[in-house]
């Protein structure tokens, strides 16, 4: 190395070190409090008198303390997955309405397919309340049961036989068809009548249902005769309508131009070519008005007058008595893409009355994973969707049910669509299918097949609020003559003179053309996280993203290499002692700065200073050659004067 670069290595070797580069973690913090930009370390550092420190250190060690425990909060908060939510308003287009005639089929035309059902029901009710369908309805409380039956044994009451439980008894009951009491095995469950009763009734009608070929048997008891008789009847009418082909009962329902008397939409008239027919297991023909996608209407204005507004011939004398116990229709209002489930949320209209429904549209937007379960369109839902509409929880529910059933009993329920490869449900070919698909119902409302569990809520639907109010229609001032306007403008469909119980006016629309739109978006993001960090750093500590990375940079980085490097330097000096040969014969020797001879100061041993030095005991001092004088000449080492050492030439 040249002389000059040994000057340079000396000097830069005495100079105090600062810094990354400090050789102790004290000279490193003592650094880092001179230099940082948050105010209350360097303030520790450079206060005089020990109160004035304390109280730096105090507010300092506060501050951090706040900064952790409202990060904490930040940082909890942030996991939470809470949303927020943004209602906005803006105009819509009209939904699809869809109005079906609460007796399905016209039972002028059912009827020849339901009159062995038909007499068993009216020898049931005959020996139950002791009249005919006529005659006087008192019922018989004193006379006890008996066989009424006349001709051929009945096959209905054969297959699901009806008894009477007496009161506070349900281990016997009386057959129907026999008359006698009989022991009844199995499970019995109870279930609430429609029809409020004032005084307790003190018999308890049911029906019993068997699996076949087995001894496992359930009873389902009533505590209305009315909802005993009907539940037991559709049972049977469902198996019967299960054999009939569909264009069979497509025929014998209403058609649209028989439902439909008049139509207005939006002030400008309508027709039964607006509608779409939707045939429907337990409603027969229904009609969907507005359900073409690419034929969208909208209406200009809200209020009744700007909506949809249709009388309908419901046709009374049409209805079957046993199916159907009230009068009138329903109608559902959805999106053009949904199945409407008419029987679940139909809201009924009655007959002799003008019903108007004002609608309010909500639409709702919800996340997905991980602030809700929810689906975008049902694909991730192990459940295959049996109908062909847009995915709801609704459909997801039926289509499992449906589905547990085809695997379970062997057949599908009536009142919901057809799986791949599956038939309907009926006596010839499924003669346990009434049993299984009570017990499996049963397991259903229970939970118990865990289709609540798998089913998920669809992240985005449509809600229609409605509001119903009724009034009479026609009055009575205008009775007679709006009665005779509407027979003699459907002279051609409707073959006799039109009575008020045969008609119903709808009138459904908008009570404001706004829609509430209720969206959820992340409450906490990384981005706020982050700028509720950088406010907190600001507010309580007057630190930026810089100074972040300089505490990073320190307390992380130059602490852990410089206890790195002692650590090496230690490890490095205990192998090298440890690789050194032992030499005990020969004494140690004085050296360096440990020689009590030389002077302690910072500069290494000059040659005047080490011929003072004594000689080590017992050693052999070596002849010391002449000095090679030409190596003190330092001008040559300085031969070139250095730029900032020359001296400007005068002007």
């Amino acid at each position: 190395m040249a002389p000059g670069e040994k000057i340079k290595a000396k000097i830069k070797k005495n100079l105090p070190v600062r810094g990354p580069q400090a050789p102790t973690i004290k000279e490193l913090m003592r650094w880092y409090c001179l230099k940082t930009n948050t105010h209350g370390c360097r303030r520790i550092v450079v206060s005089r008198g020990r109160l004035r420190r304390l109280l730096w250190i105090v507010f300092t060690l506060t501050a951090v303390a706040l900064i952790f425990w409202q990060c904490a909060l930040l940082v909890l908060s942030f996991y939470t997955v809470s949303v927020s939510i943004k209602i906005h308003f803006q105009k819509l287009d009209f939904p699809a309405v869809t109005i079906c005639n609460i007796n399905p089929y016209k039972y002028s035309a059912v009827k020849p397919l339901l009159a062995d059902l038909e007499q068993e029901t009216k020898a049931a009710l005959k020996t139950l309340y002791g009249f005919s369908e006529i005659k006087s309805r008192k019922r018989r409380e004193a006379e006890p049961c008996s066989s009424a039956w006349e001709g051929p044994q009945p096959k209905f009451l054969h297959l699901i036989p009806l008894m009477v439980f007496d009161e506070g008894e349900t281990s016997k009951a009386t057959d129907f068809l026999t008359g006698q009491k009989r022991k009844v095995s199995g499970s019995i469950i109870h279930k609430a009548a429609d029809v409020m009763h004032v005084q307790e009734s003190k018999e308890v009608v049911g029906f019993q249902l068997c699996s076949n070929g087995t001894s496992h048997c359930a009873t389902y008891t009533f505590s209305s005769g009315v909802n005993a008789i009907q539940e037991w009847y559709k049972l049977h009418y469902m198996n019967i309508m299960a054999q009939v082909p569909l264009e069979k009962k497509i025929n014998m329902s209403y058609s649209a131009e028989e439902l439909l008397v008049t139509c207005f939409f939006d002030g400008v008239s309508c027709d039964a070519r607006n509608f779409t027919l939707f045939h429907h297991p337990m409603y027969g023909n229904c009609y969907t008005f507005n359900n073409k996608e690419n034929e969208t209407h909208s209406t200009s204005m809200g209020g009744s007058e700007y909506g949809l507004q249709v009388i309908l011939y419901i046709n009374e004398e049409e209805y079957n008595p046993f199916l159907v116990s009230s009068t009138g229709a329903k109608v559902i209002v959805h999106r053009q893409d949904e199945y409407p489930f008419i029987e679940d949320v139909g809201t009924e209209i009655e007959t002799a009355m003008a019903t108007s429904i004002g609608m309010h549209l909500t639409e709702s937007f919800k996340l997905g994973e991980p602030y809700s379960q929810c689906t975008e369109d049902g694909s991730d839902v192990p459940i295959d969707n049996i109908y062909n509409a847009a995915y709801s929880l609704q459909i997801c529910l039926h289509s499992c049910f449906q589905t547990k059933m085809v695997e379970r009993c062997g057949c599908a329920q009536y009142s919901q669509p057809l799986p791949p490869a599956a038939n309907y449900c009926n006596y010839q070919q499924h003669p346990n299918w009434m049993y299984c698909y009570y017990e499996l119902h049963q397991a259903f409302v229970q939970e118990k097949l865990g289709c609540q569990s798998v089913c998920r809520e669809a992240c985005s639907f449509k809600e229609w609020t409605l509001t119903t109010s009724l009034a009479q229609w026609p009055s009575v001032v205008s009775e007679k003559w709006l009665l005779r306007v509407l027979t003699w403008d459907q002279g051609q469909q409707i073959k006799k003179k039109l009575n008020k119980t045969d008609l119903a006016k709808l009138l459904i629309f908008y009570k404001d053309l706004n829609q509430r739109s209720i969206m959820e978006s992340p409450a906490n993001s990384v981005e706020m996280l982050l700028s509720n960090f950088g406010g907190q750093l600001g507010l309580w500590m007057s630190c930026s993203i810089v100074c972040i990375i300089e505490i990073i940079e320190v307390f992380f980085i130059d602490s852990l290499s410089i206890i790195a490097r002692q650590q090496w330097q230690r490890a490095k000096k205990w192998w090298s002692q440890r690789q050194a040969p032992a030499c005990p014969e020969a004494p140690p020797s004085l050296r360096g700065q440990d020689n009590p001879v030389l002077d302690i100061d910072d500069d290494l041993p000059t040659f005047t200073s080490a011929l003072r030095l004594p000689p080590a005991p017992g050693a052999q001092v070596p002849g010391t050659p002449p000095p090679r004088y030409n190596t003190l000449r330092l001008e040559r080492a300085f031969s070139n004067q250095l730029t900032d050492t020359q001296v400007p030439a005068e002007s």
